[in-house]
């Protein structure tokens, strides 16, 4: 006669009923409280808050953040440099930086493996910003002329390019270096023919010195073949690899921030200059409006959704990069830009 499984008894049945129902009421409450944690990242933008910061604000202010469980903390640096450095050395999570000087750092073998997540200025503001009235009507007409050169500019890195690119002999252009601080000024005293800079605030400061519109003529790199992207976020490669959902998370918050910006410009310059040191509405508003149609929302964003790169235009633009820089390492477009942080097409589109 076969052996009978054992009979299971009432008390062993209440019990483990028991024991289900205590963790069924327990585990929303742990799960909750794990939750209830926000993950803190420290986040530098490359410059004081101004109307490029935007998307980063309305994340800020909207509750972006927060409802993807984060805590922000935001800090302000002086420039890519400064930035690719602090996230190098660990001192943030994640910064802005200029994606062309990313790749440059990233060209030497012993540097660190950073990587963009998110780009922010699918095309770069690069630009030359000259007065018809000093004789530049042209992008040729720079031969002969004087063109001011900021110190630590990342426009004039692309000029070999350009130049090469639209037949231009550029060492018949002379160079004047110049203080950031007097770029506008100079070129309004006539003192020099043009300078280079990005068009969404050389070109919005001349105007605001008093220099007629229709005396001024804006010289996009974009515009004249050049591939190159412009701001990107950067993560620091050992959060990536610790925390990389808050990367996600982070991404998410600043795509919906973006997306917001591009929808309400004027809304969104109201809450910049809440937490802006200084400067007026109307030339934030003009700089943000000029941004989001040459650099933000562009033909490649409307097509492709925000955040994103293309493999030929980064290909283009190494090409370009290389003509002012010697690549060390040609870094590929993986070494550079990690797509796994970024949301889906759909989260990802511009209406």
């Amino acid at each position: 006669m076969p052996k009978l499984a054992p009979l299971i008894s009432r008390r062993t049945i209440i019990q483990g009923i028991g024991a289900l129902a205590t963790s069924a009421f327990h585990a929303p409450f742990v799960h909750a409280a794990e939750e209830a944690t926000a993950t803190t990242i420290q986040f530098t933008l490359d410059r004081p808050i101004d109307a490029i910061a935007a998307p980063f604000v309305l994340a800020a202010n909207r509750g972006f953040y927060r409802a993807e469980n984060l805590n922000v903390a935001l800090q302000v640096a002086t420039g890519s440099k400064d930035t690719i450095t602090r996230v190098a050395t660990g001192a943030t999570d994640m910064a802005i930086a200029d994606f062309n000087a990313l790749i440059r750092y990233r060209s030497d073998p012993d540097s660190q493996p950073i990587k963009a997540a998110f780009v922010l200025l699918n095309r770069a503001p690069y630009a030359v910003v000259a007065r018809k009235s000093r004789g530049v009507i042209s992008l040729g007409s720079l031969e002969g002329r004087t063109l001011g050169v900021a110190e630590g500019d990342l426009a004039i890195r692309l000029w070999p390019a350009l130049a090469r690119r639209n037949g231009i002999n550029a060492s018949a252009v002379k160079q004047e270096k110049i203080s950031p601080a007097v770029r506008e000024p100079m070129l309004s005293a006539g003192q020099v023919d043009a300078v280079t800079g990005f068009s969404y605030l050389s070109a919005v400061n001349l105007r605001d010195r008093g220099i007629p519109a229709d005396d001024l003529a804006v010289f996009r790199f974009a515009e004249f073949g050049c591939a190159a992207y412009g701001l990107a976020v950067i993560v620091n490669p050992k959060f990536a690899s610790s925390r990389p959902d808050a990367v996600r998370r982070f991404v998410r918050a600043v795509t919906e921030g973006t997306q917001e910006t591009i929808r309400q410009p004027d809304k969104a310059i109201d809450e910049v200059m809440t937490q802006m040191e200084g400067g007026t509405r109307e030339l934030e508003l003009a700089r943000l409006k000029i941004a989001i149609g040459d650099n933000i929302a562009t033909d490649d964003v409307k097509r492709d959704g925000l955040g994103g790169i293309d493999a030929k235009r980064f290909d283009a633009s190494l090409g370009a990069i290389a003509e002012d820089f010697t690549l060390r390492k040609r870094p590929a477009l993986a070494d550079v830009f990690d797509t796994a942080f970024l949301p889906d097409a759909d989260g990802r589109k511009v209406y």
